[in-house]
């Protein structure tokens, strides 16, 4: 900081410059990620309003911040196993929102209160359906009490995600395990399938499964 004295009719007047150096902080965004579609026709060029908007978002949505995006309204088949000891519903909170345009019945281009017309289909990689039986179980709370009754998971409140903080502080969503557990919509680290950890050797499945 540079302190500069002036005089203005006979007064000194202290005039503090503040020299402000910025330094920009680097973060993955999705810029030229899978859910960049700027440059697919029907999003109008626009990154963003695909999901989110500044102005006249749906206030219902809690789960992520000015949503845009119109909400699914399917009714899934949930994944069953005898060996699963969490209770699961219907998918909610922020996997909700991901199967509104992966779950095929609502178009992607179905944003700021249109319509749209296209739709990822059951041919497409990104298509997950609304039969969720053969998928990884998600809107289920994953706490102290289901790593004990599992026996095959490790504790998340205590637990090091690989990201910095315990499993509870960064891969759940008030203490729910949900698609974004995984898999990271604006993909700010980069790996394949938009993961938040890599792979490799199962590294992002054993943060969970004790095995």
């Amino acid at each position: 900081m540079s302190v500069k004295l002036k005089r203005f009719a006979g007064v000194t007047v202290v005039v503090m410059v503040a020299l402000l150096t910025f330094t920009p902080v680097v973060q993955g965004g999705i810029a030229g990620t899978a859910h960049d579609f700027s440059a697919d026709g029907w999003s109008g060029g626009e990154l963003c309003a695909p999901c989110h908007t500044p102005h006249g978002a749906d206030s219902a949505i809690t789960d992520a911040p000015l949503w845009n995006h119109t909400v699914s309204a399917a009714t899934y088949t949930i994944y069953t196993s005898t060996t699963l000891n969490a209770t699961l519903g219907q998918p909610n909170g922020i996997s909700k929102l991901c199967l509104s345009c992966h779950d095929g019945t609502v178009a992607v281009d179905s944003f700021g209160g249109a319509t749209g017309s296209t739709f990822i289909v059951d041919t497409d990689s990104e298509y997950v359906g609304t039969d969720l039986s053969g998928s990884h179980p998600i809107s289920f709370s994953f706490d102290t009490a289901l790593a004990t009754a599992d026996g095959g998971l490790y504790d998340p409140s205590t637990q090091n995600s690989g990201l910095g903080g315990t499993i509870s502080a960064d891969l759940l969503f008030a203490d729910q395990l949900e698609c974004g557990s995984c898999h990271d919509v604006h993909a700010a680290d980069g790996y394949s399938n938009l993961l938040r950890l890599d792979n490799a050797g199962s590294a992002l499945c054993l943060t969970c499964h004790d095995k």
